[in-house]
């Protein structure tokens, strides 16, 4: 049985890259559009109807990830085909890559579903997480589950990373101690 390794909060960020609907490659992790933190929002994918509902709540909170001074990106592993049905149902500004390998979901550390039918979906898919990247390239905030019903609540997110970055609060990276 192999080994799941979870990624350490204040350790760089891997290297990963996705490819975006235009067929341009995305580096995750590195922030766009003058921020300068990136929250990358794994998703399961089309099949998840909770994953359409959350990513759609996510565009209602990108005023607030601003304020944050923090970019905002999803990915899944789905194929381009399949992201470009589910943006029927998904009606985001911000931009949402495709093409995670399983290979990078492990280096992320995220749990792996099989599917369940062929109806659901063609290929194992990563269970929900979130990484925030601080302007050192490093995890700041990490949340993985191992369901579609786990995830964190957005506006709680987004106040706790306008303060955890306020200069005042001198916040600094939780969960770091080694065990």
């Amino acid at each position: 049985m192999s080994k799941s390794v979870k990624l350490k909060a204040g350790q760089p960020f891997p290297k990963l890259e996705a490819t975006l609907l235009d067929g341009s490659s995305v580096e995750l992790g590195k922030p766009a559009a003058g921020k300068d933190w990136q929250a990358v929002f794994v998703y399961r994918g089309k099949h998840c109807p909770l994953c359409t509902k959350y990513l759609n709540e996510i565009e209602g909170y990108l005023d607030a990830f601003a304020e944050a001074n923090v970019d905002v990106i999803a990915v899944s592993g789905d194929s381009k085909e399949q992201l470009e049905a589910h943006l029927e149902k998904v009606d985001v500004s911000f931009p949402i890559a495709y093409g995670l390998t399983e290979a990078q979901m492990k280096e992320l550390g995220l749990y792996i579903s099989l599917p369940r039918s062929e109806q659901e979906t063609d290929h194992n898919f990563a269970e929900p997480g979130l990484f925030v990247v601080n302007e050192h390239g490093n995890l700041h905030v990490v949340d993985i589950s191992n369901n579609p019903f786990v995830r964190p609540e957005l506006g709680a997110l987004t106040r706790g990373l306008n303060w955890i970055k306020h200069p005042d609060n001198n916040y600094p990276i939780r969960g770091t101690l080694d065990y």
